[in-house]
């Protein structure tokens, strides 16, 4: 059983789609799921629903309308004929969507959040599938909230590893070429759930850990993993081959070419990840396996950018000890802020964190009430693996360091 996912990029218009066929004819199809995204930027344009709805109710359908015009318009250019019945099964989801504003009275911006966003993969697979079908690749659309369970912590579930293992081994059909979607889940209640931002990759991991799969395959817009981001980075190398630990390093840092939860249910049972390029199915790209990393170490850099860094000092000049650090963590997880760089001293303690769930300001406020309070917003946090002076002093020029912390493979730095 192999394992596809297709991100965003790659269905981001008609030729996309097309181009997703070309590649599941050129790689073969046999015992294959197919995981797709969402289109294009629809995850963006479904959050400017939901602040809407939230915020600014007669802006929602405008909004909406957008979302519409922009899967219609891939609609017209993938089906000669508008009674094609995939017209009418992208007008019902939206319809479906129209409904859940209707009735909806919860006013967790997270629940509403969850039940929205997903509208956009539902949309995306059920165009791919009666396009796959209408050329001859015949396939099987999955609704994957039937499959993957998980807790209610909406925005970022937790799996449900027993019951997602009994749905997929008892429903899911090995015989023909299955397509769903990445990122969904749903909980006990069959509310729907999201796996985290970017959380499709892990649901093809999910569905590799449970169906025993010979390899996952991400295909991406670039040659495979890189030693950097080209958006942001020079020159950036491929990498052809790394070991599960590094992968899940360079993950953790914010690598943004494999989700972060990704690499741990493949590394269980050793099934390798393929990155590769869908402009050019045919090169290897990296594979992700166990062992040593085959590359030469060289410097691997990545860049979070909008995060904020706090920095902690006592009242009374008092030093930060074991409870003090208890009690701020314990703020950080109360107001679900992500962690991802801390540093301390004496009387001072500092966090680089992301800002999620827009909690920012009453985090702020429960801290001043036992601490002097310093913040830096939009700050941006480069990691660099496998570091070397040069590579630190390349990253350094022309910005402002606010905070940097060595190891011994890895320096992280936050600047302005």
């Amino acid at each position: 059983m192999k394992i596809f996912k297709f991100g965003g990029a790659s269905v981001k218009d008609a030729e996309g789609v097309k181009n997703v066929a070309t590649v599941l004819k050129t790689v073969g199809y046999e015992n294959t799921l197919v995981i797709v995204s969402a289109m294009g930027k629809t995850t963006n344009a479904m959050e400017l629903v939901v602040k809407n709805y939230f915020e600014n109710k007669p802006e929602l359908q405008s909004a909406l309308q957008d979302v519409k015009k922009f899967h219609n318009q891939i609609l017209l250019d993938l089906f000669d004929n508008e009674r094609h019945p995939v017209f009418d099964k992208i007008k019902s989801l939206f319809s479906e969507l129209d409904g859940f504003f209707k009735i909806n009275k919860s006013p967790d911006y997270n629940f509403v959040y969850d039940q929205t966003i997903g509208f956009g993969e539902l949309i995306s697979t059920t165009i791919i599938s009666y396009y796959l079908n209408d050329i001859g690749l015949k396939n099987n659309w999955l609704d994957v909230r039937s499959f993957i369970k998980t807790d209610s912590y909406y925005r970022r579930a937790n799996v449900d590893w027993d019951a997602t293992q009994d749905q997929i081994s008892e429903n899911f059909d090995r015989s023909i070429l299955n397509i769903t979607q990445g990122f969904l889940a749903s909980d006990a209640n069959n509310f729907t759930t999201t796996l985290g931002r970017e959380g499709s990759d892990y649901s093809a991991a999910i569905f590799a850990y449970c169906l025993n799969a010979t390899g996952v395959t991400i295909w991406k817009d670039v040659p495979g993993v890189l030693n950097a981001d080209p958006r942001y980075f020079e020159n950036a190398k491929l990498l052809n081959q790394i070991s599960y630990r590094e992968a899940i390093e360079l993950a953790f840092y914010g690598a943004s070419v494999i989700h972060p939860k990704t690499l741990q249910p493949l590394q269980r049972k050793e099934i390798p990840l393929y990155v590769k390029s869908f402009l050019n199915p045919k090169a290897p790209g990296t594979s992700v396996s166990k062992g040593k990393t085959l590359e030469p170490e060289i410097p691997c850099f990545i860049v979070k950018k909008n995060q904020v860094l706090i920095s902690l000092s006592s009242l009374d000049f008092s030093y930060i000890v074991e409870e003090n650090i208890s009690e701020i963590f314990s703020l950080l997880h109360l107001y679900k802020m992500k962690v991802d760089v801390i540093q301390n001293s004496a009387i001072s303690f500092s966090v680089c964190l992301e800002n999620t769930y827009d909690n920012l300001e009453k985090l702020l406020q429960h801290l001043k009430a036992k601490f002097n309070v310093t913040y830096y917003k939009n700050v941006s946090l480069y990691t660099i693996r496998h570091f070397t002076e040069d590579a630190i002093s390349s990253l350094e020029e022309d910005k402002a360091v606010l905070l940097k912390q060595l190891t011994q493979e890895t320096v992280q730095i936050v600047t302005t």
